[in-house]
């Protein structure tokens, strides 16, 4: 007995000595959440304190930013169920049907995901006083629920909002909306290093966070997922339930459980006083939002909006009379967090019930979606699918029949080795979110984008089918290694993926003179298409490498190499023929800052710096004018409203550089700032305009939202026809399917090189109001205009958006290195 009391005594003196060890957020910073904005560090020194000194959290990093901060998550839980968190684990994924046997879980997984955008930074704050009431105050909600908490999912983007926030704030704080304090300088801190809205990145997973973050999502697949975020200041808080559009997967029980959670979160809300709305502006339609992914995974994926953003600061004065202050922020959103944790408990049964029926796939329609095309494509693909760990095989069939994706409509295709992505396996409906060839809309009024089909997105041929087509498990992988032919006259490669364009990239940054052929060619019997590489003996007789460095880079980049005996074709063009060029080692600048898409930059920024890996040279708008290009060959004008900054002299500048022989490549809205312009061969298509009742307009003021729809393309793709003789088309057929996401519309070019436009307009997928679409004939999508001895290239569609339309990024390697090259710079 006297042991006994002794072991009670041990274990109740540790226990206090613990509690007495664990501090509040307030006792650790040395402030209150919400007079001071935190840096990602003391978050991540917080949460590794409360997981030293409580039993019921542990404490993870699951990977590194770009700027090598640690991307991090906890588990909270019961004591005893973080003892068995891995049993836990596997029995809830057994439920899925994700790994095999048979399981009755009880527990509910609930995954909170904070401050994805960096600027909307009240919710990490929150983060550390949600961790602390769970543990001191809500415990027995964690008896049956385990929560996963990633306190931070953009670490880079909160320090670049709050280092700057920091910096310049007043003291005490300024609430006056024209303050420094409440108006970041260009980029601002909502994206990652690389300028991306990881909120738009989850499905597509360009983005180091992503991808790490996904193993470990992919490792638990949460019941509820929730994505904090921050909207404009005037707005008070919305929660759950979603607005229209719903896509048709989602299921009644994850519509109403939204709605119960809503409920809950009301009752908390009207209890202080707070306003709120639901079922407004936030859909649940496009694949790639952090409410989207996961409930197309399964869960209930909620977005929670509190007013603020990166202009709220420490405390701003709304429009509406009152001081929002970071405080506010904070405790809304730990009020929120904790509800939703306190409904999973309370539902944990259901949550498992109803996540079981989820992963029954037996009722959608396409039962295997067949896809063919290049092996680099179809790699790329599958790299994509790896990273959601959904399933696919190859198919042994010769051929497979149902909805033909390039013909939009009924027809068939030789499957034999073709992939094979099937809808029987767990993941089967997020596989008919990225696959499906039209996403059903009950709304158009959407928050995204429409479409985004994957076989158009990566260039394949495809073919859904209602039937499952038998696969095996993975197709054999050969094994590439050229050899050296020092006797040849050079070597040839093809030219029709991204990966051939890397693999340029390395040649010309190795001084390795390379060509491209402007015809079609045979040599020693093999056929070559327009723009396969050459690289010859005679144009790098000096590199004394030149053998051994080519084999290197073609078998790192696992290129085919083809040696040619001679330089005299078998049929068409020799090697010297002057339709067989010199890539130019070209001096590329991009223009950033004041009038330029952060976004759109910064996907130029990241394709250069991660996939192509060819160095580029950043101008900013705000030294422009006095920049000397002669120094470059390219310049690129991002998506951006340039109006403000390309007046009359810049505008002389840019053409006296052209004519020079420059070449100006202008994306998406920058297309706009050169039409009507004299010399640049460039005219809007203007709709025509309808008369105008004397009385004015009649359409009623509860209308006039939908009626606008008329007017918008939301995303959409559409079938273009394709000059493929023409150089920035190397490696596509005579038909590209062009993601549109406005309803700009320029004339055919009537001097210059229409490359990829449209006559009359076929939408195959996505929204596309009737005006709008009337107004797209005859519209130029790609186009080029000669000046002197440059050019300019217009891409009217944007290829780089998201970085996820694969199949468009040759174009914008095409324009870089193959249009008007005629001439070599020395």
């Amino acid at each position: 007995m006297q042991k006994l009391l002794f072991t009670l005594f041990v274990v109740t003196v540790t226990l206090t000595h613990s509690q007495v060890k664990l501090k509040s957020p307030a006792e650790f910073l040395g402030y209150e959440i919400g007079d001071q904005f935190t840096r990602h560090a003391d978050v991540v020194d917080y949460f590794d304190h409360v997981a030293d000194n409580s039993n019921m959290v542990t404490y993870h990093t699951y990977g590194k930013t770009n700027e090598r901060r640690p991307l991090t998550y906890a588990i909270i839980s019961s004591e005893e169920n973080l003892k068995n968190i891995e049993i836990i684990r596997l029995n809830h994924l057994k439920n899925t049907g994700i790994i095999e046997g048979s399981s009755t879980p009880e527990k509910a997984i609930v995954w909170l995901s904070y401050n994805v955008h960096g600027n909307e930074a009240s919710s990490t704050e929150a983060a550390m006083q949600t961790i602390y009431e769970l543990i001191t105050k809500k415990s027995d909600w964690l008896q049956n629920t385990v929560v996963i908490m990633d306190p931070c999912i953009n670490p880079d983007g909160r320090d670049r909002y709050v280092n700057w926030y920091n910096q310049v704030k007043a003291t005490p704080y300024n609430t006056d909306q024209s303050a420094t304090e409440h108006n970041e300088p260009w980029p601002g801190g909502r994206p990652n290093h690389y300028l991306f809205d990881l909120n738009r990145d989850w499905a597509w997973a360009t983005q180091v966070e992503t991808s790490q973050r996904l193993k470990v999502y992919n490792t638990w697949m949460p019941h509820i997922h929730v994505d904090f975020h921050e909207q404009g200041i005037n707005e008070p808080y919305y929660f759950a339930p979603a607005a229209e559009p719903f896509h048709e997967i989602i299921t009644p029980w994850q519509r109403d459980f939204q709605i119960q959670i809503g409920k809950n979160h009301a009752k908390y809300f009207d209890a202080e006083g707070w306003l709120f709305f639901t079922r407004e502006r936030f859909d649940l339609l496009y694949p790639s939002y952090g409410d989207t992914y996961p409930t197309f995974m399964g869960a209930i994926g909620m977005t929670y909006e509190q007013a603020g953003h990166g202009r709220a600061g420490l405390g701003i004065q709304t429009d509406e009379g009152y001081v929002l202050t970071l405080k506010d922020r904070a405790l809304h959103h730990t009020t929120t967090g904790l509800s939703t944790v306190e409904m999973s408990s309370k539902n944990a049964a259901k949550l498992n019930t109803e996540f079981k029926k989820f992963f029954d796939n037996s009722d959608l329609k396409y039962k295997s979606y067949v896809l063919t095309g290049e092996a680099d494509k179809i790699n790329a693909l599958t790299r994509l699918l790896d990273k959601h760990e959904i399933r696919y095989g190859f198919a042994n069939t010769t051929k497979v029949s149902g909805f033909n994706f390039r013909e939009n409509k009924s027809g068939s295709i030789n499957a034999n080795g073709a992939l094979v992505v099937s809808t029987n396996q767990p993941k089967g409906k997020m596989v008919k979110v990225l696959f499906e060839p039209d996403a059903k809309l009950s709304n158009p009024l959407t928050y995204d984008i429409t479409a985004w089909s994957i076989p158009h997105a990566y260039g394949l041929e495809a073919i859904a089918s209602t039937s499952l087509v038998p696969a095996n498990g993975s197709k054999a992988q050969n094994t590439l290694s050229n050899s050296a032919n020092a006797t040849g006259a050079g070597y040839i490669t093809k030219w029709n993926s991204l990966d051939d364009a890397a693999f340029m990239a390395e040649l010309l940054k190795n001084n390795i003179r390379v060509r491209f052929t402007e015809k079609d060619f045979s040599n020693n019997g093999d056929n070559f298409k327009k723009g396969s590489l050459i690289i010859t003996k005679s144009d790098n007789v000096k590199n004394k490498k030149y053998d051994s460095l080519v084999i290197d880079i073609a078998n790192k980049h696992k290129r085919k190499l083809y040696a040619a005996p001679s330089s005299f074709a078998s049929k068409g063009v020799d090697f010297g023929s002057p339709d067989v060029k010199l890539i130019n080692n070209q001096r590329i600048a991009v223009l950033k800052g004041d009038y330029v898409s952060s976004l759109s930059y910064g996907e130029i920024w990241h394709f250069f710096e991660q996939q192509l890996h060819y160095p580029i040279t950043s101008i900013d708008t705000d030294y422009f004018k006095g920049v000397d290009l002669s120094k470059y060959d390219v310049l690129i004008m991002p998506n951006g409203y340039y109006n403000g900054l390309i007046d009359e002299n810049i505008l002389k500048k840019l053409k006296k550089w052209v004519r020079d022989g420059g070449k100006l490549i202008a994306v998406a809205r920058a297309v706009g700032v050169f039409a009507d312009k004299e010399g640049f061969d460039l005219k809007k298509n203007t709709p025509d305009e309808k008369k105008k009742d004397t009385i004015g307009n009649l359409i009623p003021y509860d209308q006039r939202e939908r009626e606008s729809v008329k007017d918008f393309i939301t995303g959409s793709i559409f079938k273009t026809k394709v000059d493929a003789s023409h150089p920035m088309a190397f490696g596509y057929e005579d038909t590209y399917f062009s993601l549109k996401l406005g309803s700009s519309s320029y004339q055919l070019l009537k001097d210059g090189y229409n490359i990829a436009y449209m006559q009359s307009p076929t939408n195959v997928s996505g929204f596309s109001g009737t005006e709008a679409l009337e107004n797209l004939n005859n519209s130029l999508v790609f186009g080029e205009a000669r000046m002197g001895s440059g050019s300019i290239l217009y891409m009217v569609d944007n290829p780089m958006f998201r970085s996820f339309w694969e199949n468009g990024k040759l174009f914008f390697v095409n324009a870089i290195f193959f249009a008007n090259n005629n001439k070599f710079r020395l």
